[in-house]
């Protein structure tokens, strides 16, 4: 799809905390762990590829 925005992850560290960052805008929760910091990326870029959750019969979004 032309109209899908390019998801590129990095991590930047403040003090002993490692925070997510997409070209989205999504960040995620600051981490003492970066590796729970890359699991949160991950789990986004999994949930940007599935896109949004909707009904798979109306196509509306679920609540």
């Amino acid at each position: 799809m032309p109209d899908r925005v390019l998801h590129a992850i990095s991590t930047a560290e403040s003090g002993s905390f490692c925070t997510a960052r997409c070209s989205c805008g999504w960040r995620g929760p600051a981490r003492r762990a970066r590796s729970q910091a890359r699991t949160d990326a991950e789990r986004h870029l999994a949930d940007a590829e599935a896109g949004p959750d909707t009904d798979s019969e109306t196509g509306r979004p679920l609540e």
